[in-house]
């Protein structure tokens, strides 16, 4: 009783000074050039700490942050010194990862809940990002790159220094009127010294833009709600597409579409976004991965209309979390949820009734509310429908996602959900049933000193064909400080939960998965951190027992050059309860028959060279035993980057399987060029060649941001089948958005 008394009692961080930020009437030019008076009077935010290689001393170069603000911006400027004018600069590419490069974020929690905040970065040429931090910002799976907005800023380089200088309106964040005091926080990278920084200090189990480190900055004067706060969005797009597999599909040959999305702020802290015909042809293609298990993987939502407080929607469910495993930096990952009872993918995707492959199924509209309506409330409602598609045996769906979140204690909260899919005409398909609806309740625990995070759910779903234990609940803990971290999770999911909305990749099992792991501080001139440990992750079923498991030692090491690698040995075991296709030939080799559980041992290492290079390599080799064979496997990256303008990067996949039904080798090659001729001028282009599917998939996009988040697209998509040589499906698409502010 003693320990669940400290679990969930707050621990309350020591009070902090507020920093004062100062109302400017002045005239401020947004070019990176910081000689307004306003500037030179303003005082800056404090120092900055080291956070790496160490975490106990101030930063061996000075940076200087000032805030002010007027009646419609928030205005921050830096000056950071530098040794010389030789800067990493990843591209002219908006939205970059700050791993591996010269740059300097700032992000604001406006409701002071140290849970959800807004980050602005620029690099040493201008060169802007915008992300969304929600989850505490504790893991890099909750930080949305995919969100953008409308905001300025300029950077200039000088001899010893680089400045930036940037203007956000205040319609583009989310606050509460009257409100006097946020929470800032800002951390920098620095390649010339090696050093990563922040304005407030971070030990170095904790992940840099961790929410729970934040500085309070109380204004002047209390914030007003900015005036009229309504954005339309219209978009035209035509472009012809062709699918030779299927020449009598309907969407063939020549398209003209108009469609339009709005952004109306109903408060100062709660959006409602509007969508009509929506067009996502302009989003980025998904990175294609082989995939070796049995089960599905989710990758993230990049649609805008479902980007702004996501975590209200998607974030409820249970996620597969590595404190010590490498961040992914630039490298480009999937999803990674375990179990989710709401996937914002899943609208807009269809299965076709005479393939039983998911396509894609036309959006009619869409809307959502989403935001604060204090400093303790939060809530999101969703509706959106889809188009029939007869020709498919697609019936169109309505969809409702309704959530509410209440804030307890410092950090935490607790979360409610309800889905509904209502099929309008499920006579168009097979076995489609009329509705599927999902509940669900959370408490999500996050501490205020940031030792203790964790979750307990539990979610219900109902059907029109009602099956037995349609449920699924779990609990999740971790504890970490500087020398250890303990890690539980467990998850149960029953045999009748259907959850159509969500991802859900298998059901009828109890999975745990504990992690221990300790670290060491040598500070070396090679080494700056390593960790040991043991990881299981186990999967049983009813009447069946142990279906999964992967357990053994691991080595994590953070190297001083700012490479890293995480080495593990692994026992692993599988029970097949169906054929599996285990030599990944699309079923064109013998299968693993069900009934058959298998013991093999394997050791796999995940590597990342010092991104600061031009030539840079993320490496995952595995060797070892695969089910009652051998396998050899490679999964990496090789990157170069010709600063500024071209980053070439050559994904691949690589596996050799030999079992006694046979053997195959299953590869993906994904060149892609990255080219920017500007700041506002982008062409992408990459191939991607799947052996598994016989597919080689062309896809080049170039964008040109004439205005701020104003765009014109061209976009061309080609798959061709490699057996014969023939053109399965071919695209090319134009698209103009343009941002208008009423």
């Amino acid at each position: 009783m003693r320990l669940l008394f400290l679990l969930f009692l707050p621990i309350w961080a020591i009070s902090q000074t507020p920093h004062q930020v100062k109302f400017t009437t002045e005239k401020i030019k947004i070019d990176g050039v910081l000689d307004e008076a306003v500037w030179q009077n303003t005082p800056t935010v404090g120092e900055f700490w080291e956070y790496f290689p160490s975490d106990t001393v101030k930063a061996k170069l000075r940076t200087e942050v000032r805030i002010t603000y007027d009646d419609k911006n928030i205005y921050v400027s830096s000056k950071c010194y530098a040794i010389s004018k030789k800067f990493v600069i990843l591209s002219y590419r908006r939205d970059y990862r700050a791993g591996g490069n010269d740059n300097i974020s700032f992000i604001f929690d406006t409701f002071n809940d140290k849970t959800n905040a807004f980050l602005f970065g620029m690099n040493p040429l201008g060169v802007m990002r915008e992300a969304l931090l929600f989850n505490g910002a504790t893991d890099g799976a909750f930080f949305s790159e995919f969100w953008d907005n409308k905001w300025t800023g300029n950077a200039q380089i000088y001899d010893d220094h680089w400045t930036t200088e940037m203007a956000i309106p205040f319609t583009t964040l989310r606050f509460k009127e009257g409100t006097k005091q946020w929470f800032f926080k800002s951390y920098r990278f620095d390649t010339q010294l090696n050093e990563q920084s922040s304005l407030i200090q971070i030990p170095q189990n904790q992940i840099i833009m961790n929410l729970g480190y934040s500085i309070p900055i109380e204004f002047e004067k209390p914030l007003k709600k900015p005036g009229a706060n309504i954005s339309i969005i219209p978009y035209l797009a035509a472009g012809s597409s062709q699918d030779f597999v299927n020449p009598k599909k309907p969407n063939n040959g020549t398209r003209l579409t108009y469609g339009a999305d709005a952004k109306i702020a109903v408060t100062s802290g709660l959006n409602l976004d509007l969508t009509v015909n929506p067009d996502f042809s302009n989003v980025e293609a998904d990175r294609q991965i082989i995939n070796l298990t049995r089960f599905d993987v989710n990758f993230p939502e990049q649609r805008q209309f479902f980007l702004e407080n996501s975590d209200l929607f998607s974030g409820f469910g249970s996620y597969l979390i590595n404190p010590f495993l490498p961040q992914q930096g630039n490298v480009p990952a999937v999803g990674n949820q375990i179990i989710s009872p709401f996937f914002s993918r899943q609208i807009g995707i269809a299965k076709d009734s005479t393939t039983g492959v998911g396509v894609q199924n036309r959006i009619l509209y869409g809307a959502r509310l989403s935001g604060k309506i204090d400093d303790n409330w939060r809530i999101g409602l969703l509706n959106a429908q889809t188009a029939d598609d007869e020709f498919k045996g697609i019936s169109g769906a309505n969809f409702t996602v309704a959530s509410v979140q209440r804030k307890v204690f410092s950090r935490s909260n607790i979360a409610a959900i309800f889905i509904n899919k209502q099929t309008l005409r499920p006579e168009l398909g097979r076995n489609l049933a009329s509705f599927n609806r999902v509940g669900g309740l959370e408490y999500n625990l996050a501490s205020a000193d940031n030792r203790w995070q964790g979750k307990l759910y539990h979610h219900q779903s109902f059907s029109e064909n009602q099956q037995k234990d349609a449920f699924v609940n779990g609990f999740s803990m971790m504890y970490s400080v500087l020398k250890y971290t303990f890690r539980w999770a467990h998850d149960w999911v029953g045999k009748g939960y259907d959850a159509e909305v969500g991802f859900v990749p298998r059901r009828d099992f109890l999975r745990i998965n504990p992690t221990i792991g300790f670290s060491f501080y040598p500070r070396t001139k090679l080494v700056n951190r390593y960790s040991v440990g043991v990881a299981l992750e186990q999967y049983n079923m009813p009447n069946i027992g142990v279906t999964d498991r992967t357990v053994g030692p691991f080595l994590s090491v953070s190297f001083q050059s700012s490479a890293r690698m995480l080495f593990t040995i692994n026992q692993n075991y599988t029970y097949l309860f169906s054929d599996f296709d285990a030599l990944r030939s699309n079923n064109r080799l013998p299968v693993l028959r069900k009934g058959n559980g298998y013991t093999y041992y394997s050791a796999s290492l995940n590597y990342f060279t010092d991104q600061r290079k031009k030539l840079w390599l993320f490496a995952q080799p595995l060797v070892g035993q695969y089910y009652n064979g051998n396998i050899v496997s490679l999964v990496g990256s090789l990157n170069y980057r010709g600063q500024p303008y071209i980053n070439l990067a050559m994904n691949f996949t690589y596996n050799h399987i030999n079992l006694p039904i046979g053997k195959n080798d299953v590869f993906l090659i994904g060149p892609r060029l990255d080219w920017t001729f500007s700041k506002s001028v982008f062409w992408t282009t990459f191939l991607q060649y799947n052996s598994q599917f016989e597919n080689m998939n062309v896809n080049t996009r170039l964008q040109w941001r004439f205005a701020p988040v104003s765009d014109f697209f061209l976009v061309y998509t080609d798959n061709y089948d490699t057996f014969n040589g023939n053109s399965r499906n071919r695209s090319i698409q134009a698209k103009l958005t343009y941002w208008f502010n009423l």
